[in-house]
């Protein structure tokens, strides 16, 4: 027994001591007035309007749609480029991802605030010392040592709540730059699609005008033989003029779109998108048919369903800070080092110095606004409860849409089809006469004319059916893994 008192004697804590002087952080976090969370009920139907009641998860359809990549769905080399080359430099993007890091440094900042800080100090002074008759002595003071400063005692949970907020807020920063990935995604796939169906409606304009331009020169020539009225011709000119507007307007519209995707992009220099556009690549481009499974899914494939939870989760967390402030705040201020008169003697044994400041600041009146800060932080929290089952809701509603929009551009793509087909039999029957003298070339390039039109149709259906698979992917959250929540109980840990 004689080496623990020793120990105790020359100023060193027994190891027990020590041991609780580690634990003291942790004691100290371990009361908490942060309500139970509990995530609201998803106000959502059982399935899907128009669908079955069968569940697309029992095979499995749903756990293979969140683990694969983006690169797996838009599988066309092109358009992975351009995806890829967007997610690297869209500026949007870049905002959104300094927003994480400057929520990640609130949370740090919040984080630090549970342990003391330990700061160094010295200094000295000269203080005049009256000596009565034999006049005023200047005498100076040195100090060497260590001090904690205004360190909080989390002794109610208030700075561990504020803690919990900011790691909330800063997973919800995450979620929303996992959502801005999906849009960016979304309209540079849209982008794309739409340049490809400009390409391919400027290929329709040129041999709409070249097939007008071909009517105009043979009515002429009727017009001078007598066998067809200069009204014709006038009509024929007017026709040709309007080819030649539309041709204009599918340049400047296809340009348009092409600035748009530039920006997109965000290279420094313009991509050079005419390597990867093809007036006929419409044709060809396929996307996997994504199956929509339960509407309970969305909670776990849409980022900004997650994002809305941890705006809930951080509203939820602020209500244990707000009732901690109707507790006692208890503040320590401590300090050892030395004091000497002399700058020598500063580590000499009896110059030791410790000091002790302990404070506790408890509210007595404020005019309510200790309990008008709680009543707002659960009136923020309701507010919050709202915003997610909003967000729910209107995911519902972009998928429902975009599944009712499915069916139709199927059903719609495949009329423009056969009537297409029709059309273009039409034609070869056309041209058969005209070679056989049956038919004439006025004729011949009124059935063609119509078998443009139907083309421009088709195109205008196949885009519409290609752009509407996008908006299923994003409005079914992309092919992402199921986003982290975090419970407020771990986030105090």
């Amino acid at each position: 027994m004689t080496e623990p008192t020793q120990r105790r004697a020359t100023g060193w804590p027994a190891r027990p001591a020590r041991l609780s002087a580690l634990a003291l952080p942790c004691l100290l976090a371990a009361c908490s007035f942060i309500p139970s969370y509990q995530r609201p009920a998803a106000p959502l139907p059982a399935q899907w309007p128009g669908l079955s009641s069968a569940a697309p998860e029992e095979h499995g359809a749903p756990a293979k749609l969140q683990q694969e990549h983006w690169s797996d769905y838009f599988s066309d080399p092109g358009l992975q480029t351009l995806i890829r080359t967007s997610l690297q430099n869209n500026r949007d993007l870049r905002v959104t991802a300094l927003n994480i890091e400057q929520a990640r440094t609130q949370f740090q900042i919040s984080r630090s605030k549970q342990w003391p800080a330990l700061n160094a100090a010295g200094g000295g002074t000269h203080v005049p010392m009256s000596l009565g008759d034999a006049g005023v002595k200047q005498v100076s003071y040195y100090s060497a040592g260590l001090a904690v400063t205004s360190f909080e005692l989390d002794f109610f949970g208030r700075v561990s709540s504020l803690k919990a907020q900011a790691l909330a807020q800063y997973l919800g920063t995450e979620q929303a730059l996992e959502s801005a990935q999906l849009s960016l995604i979304a309209n540079v796939a849209t982008g794309w699609l739409t340049l490809l169906s400009d390409e391919a409606q400027r290929e329709l304009a040129r041999d709409s005008l070249r097939n007008l331009e071909s009517t105009e020169r043979l009515m002429a020539r009727s017009v001078e033989l007598g066998t067809q009225p200069r009204q014709a011709l006038q009509q024929a000119v007017a026709q040709t003029q309007s080819a030649r507007v539309s041709l204009a307007q599918s340049e400047r519209q296809r340009q348009t779109d092409e600035n748009a995707l530039q920006l997109l992009l965000g290279s420094a220099q313009p991509f050079p998108l005419q390597t990867l556009l093809d007036a006929a690549a419409l044709n060809t481009v396929q996307f996997a048919d994504l199956a929509p499974g339960l509407p309970s899914a969305l909670l776990q494939r849409r980022p900004d369903i997650a994002q809305a939870e941890q705006a809930l989760i951080a509203a939820n967390a602020n209500i244990g800070a707000a009732r901690a402030a109707f507790f006692p705040t208890i503040s320590l201020t401590a300090g050892v080092g030395s004091m000497s008169p002399q700058l020598s003697g500063l580590f000499k044994s009896g110059a030791q110095t410790f000091t002790l400041s302990p404070q506790v600041s408890l509210p007595l009146f404020n005019a309510g606004q200790t309990q008008a800060n709680l009543d707002a932080a659960k009136v923020s929290r309701d507010m919050a409860v709202a915003q997610y089952e909003k967000a729910i809701q209107s995911a519902f509603r972009e998928v429902a849409d975009a599944l009712a929009g499915r069916s139709s551009a199927v059903e719609q793509l495949e009329a423009y089809q056969i009537q297409n087909l029709a059309t273009l039999d039409q034609l070869k029957l056309s041209s058969l006469g005209l070679e056989a003298g049956v038919n004439s070339r006025l004729d011949w390039l009124s059935v063609e004319r119509n078998w443009l039109e139907s083309r421009q149709r088709l195109l205008q259906a196949q885009l519409s059916r290609l752009q509407n698979q996008v908006t299923v992917y994003q409005a079914l959250g992309g092919r992402w893994k199921p986003a982290k929540v975090v419970d407020p109980s771990s986030a105090q840990q």
